[in-house]
């Protein structure tokens, strides 16, 4: 085994790593000042007992523990089973959320199984919908299908800060920067996914539902732009 491999498998090293990681975010969050705009629908429901669906894109992934209140109700979230899709669930484990891996080598039916059991024990899921490899901002129809078959509701998120870090990833992945001002940003996606979609509608509610999702963020990053233009 290389000195590179034995590095990266280190539980030493992945457990610095993600401290680091959770101590930054933290970090940011509390040193900067945020808006938290049209989370009530979504608080209200996980509040009540019921589990929601809360779908993202990849790129604004690292602020998501601040995008759903744990202490609400059971949150999980989906993550590759890969080295870094495991090091981003046990990150999120470090704020009170469950994960769910999801390996290539499990058939989806299996996965979906897992998932509905969670949904069932009143977990509400959440997911990168272009994760974990791409191609970034084209959805796919996983959230579709969890709620054809649980009935929950999906809510899109976003997140953008007056000044970020891009880091150089597949999806251009971004962290806020410390003493700055932000946006965390939430909607409803209204569109109902019939028990008994054709091929041809799940399409056209996929497309609907990555409309949604460039639509919360662009208006995101419009939000914290604004901020920085009044100062």
């Amino acid at each position: 085994m290389s000195l590179r491999k034995k590095i990266a498998d280190s539980a030493w090293f992945n457990n610095t790593i993600e401290g680091g990681f959770a101590a930054y975010i933290r970090f940011a969050h509390h040193t900067s000042k945020w808006q938290r705009i049209g989370f009530e629908d979504m608080d209200d429901a996980v509040r009540s007992g019921d589990a929601i669906i809360m779908a993202l894109w990849h790129q604004r992934l690292m602020m998501s523990p601040y995008m759903f209140d744990s202490t609400l109700g059971p949150f999980c979230s989906l993550t590759s089973s890969a080295r870094a899709g495991s090091m981003v669930g046990r990150l999120l484990g470090r704020f009170g959320f469950d994960t769910v891996p999801m390996s290539s080598h499990k058939r989806h039916v299996a996965l979906s199984r897992t998932v509905l059991g969670k949904i069932r024990d009143g977990y509400s899921i959440g997911i990168a919908c272009d994760g974990p490899r791409g191609p970034a901002r084209i959805a796919s129809t996983v959230p579709l299908v969890w709620a054809r078959a649980s009935g929950k509701r999906i809510f899109v998120v976003s997140y953008s800060a007056r000044r970020q870090i891009t880091l150089p990833t597949w999806d251009h992945l971004t962290l806020p920067a410390p003493f700055t001002s932000g946006v965390l940003m939430c909607q409803e996606w209204t569109q109902q996914v019939p028990r008994k979609a054709s091929e041809d509608q799940i399409e056209t509610l996929r497309l609907d539902l990555q409309a949604a999702l460039d639509e919360v963020t662009d208006a995101a990053d419009i939000k914290a732009r604004g901020a920085a233009d009044r100062r």
